[in-house]
């Protein structure tokens, strides 16, 4: 029986990695109004930590998310739409689509900031959807987060809570996916 679950289960999380909402919004005032609501999201960013512009300035490239919404009740998955900047510029967007398994109740917004270390990982993300796995880690964005950042892999995550709240021990993985503008 727990096996017929839990192979529904990750049947389940590996199609909600697999697909995902459109990445480029489709309308130009879509494309306006994330572009404004992600510059809004940073400046909340900058109140928490002013360290962090001038570390993600510092990078090649990163990948902002000004809110991901996510919930589960034993099966879970969550979505957001970002915007991407190469050497301080605008190209394109980016989707990141979550599923996970296991125990979680909750839902949950919370935006995200994914730093691309050199152009070799900033090339990778765009040539090919990108999965974190369970390996992955992200820091939360504090006072101070952005002065010992560890990079894996080329790549440095950092999460803000926005609301809710959510409950979980689960395998999840997250899949990023780009589109030039």
């Amino acid at each position: 029986m727990f096996t017929t679950i839990a192979r529904a289960a990750s049947t389940a999380l590996m199609v909600a990695l697999l697909t995902g909402c459109r990445t480029v919004p489709p309308t130009t005032e879509e494309r306006d109004e994330l572009l404004q609501k992600a510059e809004a999201e940073r400046q909340e960013w900058k109140k928490v930590d002013p360290d962090m512009e001038a570390f993600v300035q510092k990078r090649y490239g990163f990948a902002f998310f000004p809110e991901i919404t996510k919930g589960g009740a034993g099966i879970g998955g969550g979505y957001g739409r970002g915007v991407v900047f190469e050497q301080g510029q605008h190209v394109g967007y980016a989707d990141l689509t979550e599923g996970s398994f296991g125990l979680q109740l909750g839902g949950q917004k919370y935006s995200e900031l994914i730093v691309f270390q050199d152009k070799f990982a900033f090339d990778r993300f765009k040539r090919n959807p990108m999965d974190f796995g369970a390996s992955a880690s992200a820091i939360m964005a504090t006072s101070g987060a952005s002065t010992n950042a560890p990079f894996t892999d080329g790549i440095a995550v950092f999460v803000r809570p926005l609301s809710g709240a959510m409950a979980e021990a689960t395998i999840s993985g997250q899949r990023l996916t780009y589109a030039p503008k």
